[in-house]
C-alpha cells in the first residue's frame, strides 16, 4: 500500500515532464485546500477566544469579603457618556499602602492620574474625545494591559482620587483582592448562530472547488493508470496510486495554508469587526481540531480523485467509462429539505418575541438544513428540467444534451452559489428589515452641541460662564418629570418642562408660544397608549424608595397640541412636553438628576462641548464623576452604533458573496478546461464536419448557463421561504435589498461569461484539424 501510494508521489511531481494539466490541477488543488485550511484554522479558535477572554475577565472580578494583611480598594464606576465611543471608566483610591492593584495596571494611579487602554488613549487624544479627556481630569501616566481588558479595542480608563472623596460615596464598593476561577468558555448563541451559516456559506463553495480541481485532467491521469495496469497493477492498488498522486496538491495546500494562517494571524488585531477586536495571541486553535483539519481537508481532495473513478473501469488496454447512469437517490434530499422546512415552520406555533432561546435556535438549525437541502436538491432539478428540453438552435442542443448525460458535476459546481446566493437574502433581507425597522426617527433641525445634568445650586454659576464663552451660543434649562392619574403612579407618564427652543430638540412643535403644551402619540408596537387630556398629578419616584412623591395637581388641557410618534425622538414617544407658562402655580417635584441644562455652539459643536465640559468640571464643588455631560441628547448612540453594524454586516455580506462567485466562477472554468480536454475528439469532429466555433463557443455558453439560471432561481425561492418565519417572529417588516441581491445575480451571470471567455482559447485549439489527426 504504501509503495502504491509513494508510486502516486513520484507520478505527480517526479515521473517526468507534466503537462499544463497536470501543474494547473496541482496549483488549483494546492490553492483551494489552503483556503479552506486557512478560513477553518481562525474558526476552530473561536472556543479558545472565548476561553482567553472569560479567563481575563475572571481575572478581573473583584473580592468584596475583607481579607487578612489588605487594605481595602475603594472602587466606583463611571459612566462618561462618549458619543458613540464606549467608553469604560472606574475611579480607584486606596484606603492604605497594601490595597490590590487591578490586573492590567502596574500600580495605582494617584489622584488626579488617569491610565487608558491603547485605544481609549488614541480616542482621548483626539480631537473627538477632548471633552472627555477635559472631563476625566488629569493627564494619562499610564496603559492599561491586556490582563485588563476583553478585547484589544475596549476603551477602559481607571481614573485615581483621594480616599476621602470615595469614603461616603454610597455608590463605591470596598475591593480586597481580585480573581475567581474561571468558567467553562462559552460563545454566546447569537455569535454562535451569526458565524455558524458564514462558515458554511464560505466554506462550502471552497470545498467544492477543491473536489473540482482535484478531478482536472482526468482523462490524461486515467490514460497512465491505464498504463500502469498494463504493466501488473491491479485495480485496487490503482485507487492507490490515484490517491498518491491527489495527496501531493492536498498536503502541499495544507502547509500553505497553515503558513497563511501563522503569517496573516499577527495582522488580525488590527481588524474590527462588528465593534470587536480580537487579541492576535488568542488565535489558538486547539490540537484536536488542528489534527482533525490536517486528516480531513486532505482526505477530501483525495476522496474526491477516487470517487471520480466510480464509473470509470480501467483496464490495461485503455479506459471504459459506464455510460448508464444511476437514477439519483432523492430521499434523503428532500428528508434534509423537508426537516429544516419542518422545523422552521414550528416557530409559527410561538407568538414575535415569544420563547426566543427555543425559536432562534430553530430558525437557525432549519435555516441551514434548508441551505443544505437546496444545495443537494439541485443536481436533481438540473436533470430533471434538462430531460425534458427539446428542440432549439445548434448551440442549445449540444449544451442541452451534454447535460443530460452529466449534469451532476455542473450542478456541484453551481450548488456553492446556490447556498450563498440563499443566504446572502436571507441575511441581507433581516438586515435591511431591522435598518427600516429602525431607521426613520425624527431628529431636531438645530439639535443642542450638549447636555449637561447639574445639582440645582450649580445650574446658575455654571449657565452664566458659559454664556460669557465665544464657543458657546445659548444654554437653556430643561426639567423632566412624571405625570399621572389620582391613586394611579403605575399609569405615570413623562413631562418635559422647557421654552419652546428647548422642546423644539424633542419634537417638531410648529407654531409655539409660552403656555402652549403639546402630547406626543405612543408607538404601538411598543404596547403604550397615547396622553390623552384630563386631570393629572405631577408624581417623581426618588432613588432607594419605592414610595412615589407627589407634587400638585395639574391638567392636560384640551387644547394641547398632538404630535405624531414620527415627528418626535424616540424616547420622547407618549410623553408630554409643556411649556413654563402653561403650569401656572402648579408645583412641580424635580430631583436633581433630572434637571438639565442644553448647550447650544457657535458653530463647532464639538468645540462647544470641549468648552462647556472645561467651566463644569473647572468651577462645580461636586465630585467631577457626579456631573453628566452628554454630546447630541437628541439622538441615541446605539442607534448609530446599530447603523454601522447595519453597514459592516451588508459590506461583509457583498465581500462574501463576490468571493463565492469568484471561486464559483474559477469553478465553472476548471470544470470547462476538464470537459474541452475530455472531448477532444468529438469538438474536432464537429469542427471538421463545419460547425462554426462559434456555435460550440455558444453551446458551452448555453452549458454554464442553464445549471447556474435554476440554481439562481432556487436560490431565490428557498432564500425567501427561510426569510418569511424569521422576519414574522422578529416583527419585522418585508425589506428586500435588491440592489445587492442584483449584484450578486448579476455576479453570477458574469461569472459564465467569464468562465466561458476564458475558455475560448483551449477550444479554439482542440478544434484545428491537427488536433483531429493527433487522435
Amino acid at each position: 500500500m504504501i509503495r502504491d501510494l509513494l508510486l502516486g508521489l513520484r507520478l505527480a511531481v517526479g515521473g517526468g515532464r507534466m503537462s499544463g494539466q497536470a501543474l494547473l490541477r496541482l496549483a488549483m488543488t494546492t490553492f483551494g485546500v489552503a483556503l479552506v485550511v486557512a478560513i477553518l484554522l481562525p474558526a476552530a479558535s473561536a472556543n479558545s477566544l472565548a476561553d482567553a477572554r472569560d479567563a481575563r475577565e475572571a481575572a478581573r472580578a473583584p473580592i468584596t469579603e475583607p481579607q487578612p494583611g489588605v487594605d481595602p480598594l475603594y472602587e466606583r464606576g463611571w459612566y462618561v457618556n462618549a458619543g458613540e465611543q464606549q467608553l469604560s471608566a472606574t475611579i480607584l483610591a486606596p484606603a492604605g499602602p497594601r490595597a490590590p492593584v487591578p490586573p492590567g495596571l502596574d500600580r495605582l494611579p494617584r489622584p488626579g492620574e488617569v491610565m487608558a487602554s491603547p485605544s481609549a488613549a488614541d480616542f482621548l487624544n483626539s480631537e473627538e474625545g477632548a471633552a472627555v479627556k477635559a472631563h476625566l481630569g488629569g493627564g494619562i501616566v499610564g496603559e492599561v494591559g491586556k490582563a485588563g481588558l476583553n478585547m484589544a479595542n475596549d476603551k477602559v480608563v481607571f481614573v485615581g482620587a483621594k480616599a476621602s472623596e470615595l469614603a461616603d460615596d454610597p455608590d463605591m464598593y470596598r475591593v480586597y483582592g481580585f480573581g475567581v476561577a474561571p468558567t467553562s468558555g462559552e460563545l454566546d448563541l447569537a455569535v454562535a448562530v451569526l458565524i455558524a451559516p458564514l462558515a458554511v456559506v464560505l466554506l462550502l463553495p471552497l470545498l467544492v472547488f477543491v473536489t473540482t480541481a482535484s478531478r482536472m485532467g482526468a482523462a490524461e491521469r486515467e490514460r497512465r493508470l491505464a498504463a500502469l495496469r498494463l504493466v501488473g497493477l491491479s485495480s485496487k492498488q490503482v485507487r492507490r496510486v490515484a490517491a498518491g498522486e491527489a495527496l501531493v496538491g492536498a498536503v502541499a495546500g495544507l502547509a500553505l495554508g497553515a503558513g497563511l494562517f501563522v503569517a496573516l494571524r499577527p495582522l488580525v488585531g488590527d481588524i474590527e469587526l462588528f465593534g470587536a477586536q480580537f487579541f492576535a495571541e488568542d488565535f489558538v486553535p486547539p490540537w484536536q481540531l488542528v489534527v482533525l483539519i490536517a486528516l480531513l481537508v486532505p482526505g477530501l481532495a483525495v476522496g474526491a480523485a477516487i470517487f471520480g473513478l466510480r464509473h470509470t473501469v480501467v483496464e490495461p488496454l485503455g479506459v471504459v467509462r459506464r455510460g448508464k447512469q444511476r437514477q439519483r437517490r432523492t430521499w434523503w434530499r428532500w428528508t434534509i429539505t423537508g426537516v429544516g422546512a419542518l422545523t422552521m415552520a414550528l416557530t409559527f406555533l410561538f407568538a414575535p418575541h415569544d420563547n426566543p432561546e427555543f425559536v432562534s435556535t430553530a430558525l437557525a438549525v432549519g435555516s441551514g438544513l434548508v441551505l443544505i437541502g437546496v444545495a443537494a436538491l439541485l443536481p436533481w432539478a438540473v436533470e430533471r428540467l434538462v430531460s425534458r428540453l427539446r428542440g432549439g438552435p445548434a448551440s442549445w442542443q449540444l449544451a442541452v444534451r451534454r447535460l443530460q448525460l452529466e449534469g451532476g458535476t455542473a450542478s456541484r459546481v453551481v450548488s456553492g452559489l446556490v447556498v450563498v446566493l440563499a443566504g446572502s437574502i436571507l441575511i441581507q433581507t433581516v438586515v435591511g428589515s431591522v435598518s427600516t425597522n429602525e431607521g426613520g426617527y425624527w431628529e431636531p433641525r438645530q439639535p443642542p452641541a450638549a447636555q449637561l445634568m447639574l445639582e440645582q445650586s450649580e445650574t446658575v454659576k455654571v449657565s452664566g460662564l458659559m454664556r460669557d464663552d465665544p464657543a458657546i451660543s445659548d444654554v437653556r434649562a430643561v426639567s423632566r418629570t412624571s405625570v399621572a392619574p389620582e391613586g394611579a403612579p403605575d399609569s405615570a407618564i413623562g413631562a418635559t418642562i422647557g421654552d419652546c427652543k428647548s422642546l423644539a430638540t424633542l419634537a417638531k412643535l410648529g407654531s409655539c408660544a409660552d403656555g402652549d403644551v403639546f402630547v406626543v402619540s405612543a408607538r404601538a408596537e411598543y404596547g403604550m397608549s397615547s396622553p390623552q387630556p384630563g386631570p393629572v398629578r405631577f408624581v417623581q419616584y426618588p432613588e432607594g424608595s419605592d414610595e412615589p412623591v407627589y407634587g400638585d395637581r395639574w391638567s392636560i388641557p384640551d387644547t394641547a397640541k398632538y404630535i405624531p410618534v414620527e415627528q418626535a425622538t424616540l424616547v420622547n414617544s407618549g410623553t408630554v412636553l409643556a411649556t413654563p407658562g402653561a403650569l401656572g402655580q402648579a408645583r412641580v417635584p424635580v430631583p436633581d438628576r433630572d434637571r438639565f441644562l442644553l448647550v447650544w455652539g457657535s458653530g463647532d459643536d464639538r468645540a462647544a462641548l470641549t468648552a462647556a465640559t472645561e467651566i463644569t468640571v473647572g468651577v462645580v464643588s461636586q465630585p467631577r464623576w457626579t456631573v453628566y455631560i452628554s454630546p447630541d441628547p437628541s439622538r441615541l448612540t446605539w442607534m448609530s452604533d446599530a447603523d454601522s453594524a447595519l453597514r459592516t454586516m451588508r459590506s461583509i455580506l457583498l465581500m462574501m458573496s463576490l468571493f463565492v462567485l469568484a471561486v464559483a466562477a474559477l469553478s465553472l472554468l476548471l470544470l470547462s478546461i476538464e470537459q474541452i480536454a475530455e472531448r477532444r475528439r468529438p469538438l474536432a469532429a464537429l469542427s471538421a464536419s463545419g460547425v462554426p466555433l462559434s456555435v460550440l463557443a455558444r453551446g458551452s455558453l448555453w452549458q454554464n448557463a442553464i445549471p447556474v439560471a435554476i440554481g439562481v432561481g432556487l436560490a431565490v425561492v428557498a432564500g425567501l421561504g427561510i426569510t418569511w418565519p424569521t422576519l414574522r417572529y422578529a416583527g419585522l417588516e418585508f425589506s428586500l435589498d435588491a440592489g445587492l441581491i442584483g449584484i450578486v445575480c448579476g455576479g453570477a451571470v458574469i461569472a459564465v461569461l467569464a468562465a466561458t471567455a476564458l475558455s475560448l482559447p483551449m477550444l479554439r485549439q482542440v478544434t484545428k484539424l491537427d488536433g483531429l489527426r493527433s487522435e
